[in-house]
Parts: C-alpha cells; sequence; structure tokens
C-alpha cells in the first residue's frame, strides 16, 4: 500500500486549483487537459504522475451520483416530454463534465504526488502477461 509522503489535502487541493501540487504556482495544464512535462515555476517533473483512465471514471461515478440520480427523483423529468427535455439535460451534463473533469485530473495528480505513485511505478498488465 502507497505511504502518504506530502500533505494529502494541500497536494489535492493545489491539483482541483490547476496547481502544480508540489509548489502551488505553477500551471498544470498547458491545454485543456494536456498536462504540461515540468512545472515553470519550481521545475518538477509533472509528467511522472499517472492519470489515465482514472479521472475519467471518477469524473463519470460524481456526475452520475450527485447529478443524475437526484435528477430522476424530480417528476417533472418523467412528465415532459422528451424531445424538450432531454437536449437540454444532455448539453447541460455535457458542459458539467467538460468543466469538470480538468479539475478532477488536476486533483488525481495532486493526490498522485502525495503518495509518490509515478508511472516508474507500473507493473505488468495481466494482459501483457499471458502473451
Amino acid at each position: 500500500m502507497a505511504e502518504i509522503v506530502y500533505p494529502l489535502m494541500r497536494s489535492i487541493t493545489r491539483g482541483l486549483a490547476h496547481k502544480c501540487p508540489a509548489c502551488g504556482k505553477g500551471q498544470i495544464f498547458g491545454r485543456y487537459l494536456k498536462v504540461q512535462p515540468q512545472c515553470k515555476s519550481c521545475d518538477h517533473e509533472l509528467a511522472l504522475y499517472p492519470a489515465d483512465d482514472g479521472p475519467a471514471y471518477l469524473t463519470i461515478l460524481l456526475i452520475g451520483h450527485l447529478i443524475i440520480a437526484p435528477l430522476l427523483i424530480f417528476p417533472i423529468i418523467w412528465e415532459s416530454d422528451p424531445r424538450i427535455s432531454l437536449p437540454i439535460i444532455l448539453s447541460t451534463l455535457t458542459v458539467v463534465v467538460l468543466a469538470m473533469l480538468p479539475r478532477v485530473k488536476g486533483g488525481w495528480i495532486g493526490l498522485m504526488y502525495a503518495l509518490q505513485v509515478t508511472t516508474h511505478d507500473e507493473t505488468l498488465h495481466t494482459a501483457d502477461a499471458a502473451e
């Protein structure tokens, strides 16, 4: 099990704010979801921390539990015409997911920084071992 090396909440909070988890000053992303190779403030190597599918899965989990599930409680969703409500709901969910994904990915990188999980720690995938 990974040991927490750096303060966990500070690292995650800095990541959620799109800042370097090490110094809190430099930007994590160069573009929308493209992680900078190094922090421009402290030269910390940001590309070391794996953020492959985890942030996407976590974003879907959060959106599903915090928005979609409570939305199904309201009767207006079931009684309204789907030709009107469906485009409104789907476009709103698209905007929310696109706004939330970079923040979740930044928080994920902050978590990986605090736990010191790097790309060097990758283990052999079971599908690779089968070949």
